[in-house]
């Protein structure tokens, strides 16, 4: 049997992100104006006819999953890279900092902003229904932020993980990380998270808080052929 964080979207999805779904037993997507997230239960012809109808001309999405791509006559991949999944399955470093506060719907064009600058990954203002989102401001700036993303039985994503260039340095990043992690922990989930496999530095740091790799995957965004 497959691990549920084999196929994260589909997994999601087909559970305790229901609410956010659309689409059916085959295919489904997140509602993008959330995140633009797509996903089949399988790779069988008909969950692929069943992707293809789902996705809409214009508009782009993603799909990631440990298992080769493939795609129905439909959709044509506009890009394509290799993604770690790293999960921290043993405690992680406890942090406490003043400083961080939980952000709210009043932080959203500061986040949106945040994450359009220093490009973390697919970021929405919708973003907070996901999940919680923590970040630090200095003299008045959201300096970093750090939050949650997808969620299956026993797993929360940690995603979203950025600091703004001016305060690059300060370990903003390894705070807010440790912190989203350790709250993750405290509800009795396992903490994992995705990274371009060419992001060195970022998986460095992730080990060095306690991730370690558990698999490869593979992303794909996708648009219509027509």
């Amino acid at each position: 049997m497959k691990h549920v964080l084999d196929r994260p979207i589909w997994s999601a999805l087909a559970t305790r992100h229901q609410a956010f779904a659309e689409g059916d037993s085959l295919a489904r997507r997140y509602r993008p104006s959330i995140v633009p997230f797509a996903a089949t239960a399988a790779d069988d012809a008909e969950s692929l006819q069943a992707l293809g109808k789902l996705l809409p001309p214009l508009e782009s999405s993603i799909l990631v999953q440990t298992d080769p791509i493939v795609l129905p006559a439909e959709l044509s991949a506009v890009s394509t890279a290799s993604l770690v999944q790293m999960i921290a399955e043993q405690p992680v470093q406890a942090v406490s900092d003043e400083r961080v506060r939980r952000l709210t719907r009043d932080d959203a064009a500061e986040m949106l902003a945040l994450a359009s600058l220093t490009k973390p990954g697919p970021f929405t203002l919708e973003a907070l229904s996901l999940g919680e989102f923590w970040g630090v401001k200095i003299d008045g700036r959201l300096a970093a932020m750090a939050g949650e993303r997808m969620k299956q039985p026993g797993y929360t994503e940690l995603s979203g993980v950025c600091s703004h260039p001016d305060f690059r340095g300060g370990g903003l990043a390894r705070l807010l990380s440790l912190f989203v992690a350790n709250r993750i922990m405290a509800r009795g989930e396992v903490p994992y998270l995705h990274a371009y496999d060419s992001n060195v530095a970022a998986v460095r740091l992730y080990e060095s808080i306690g991730f370690r790799l558990r698999a490869t995957l593979n992303m794909a965004v996708v648009q219509h052929t027509g």
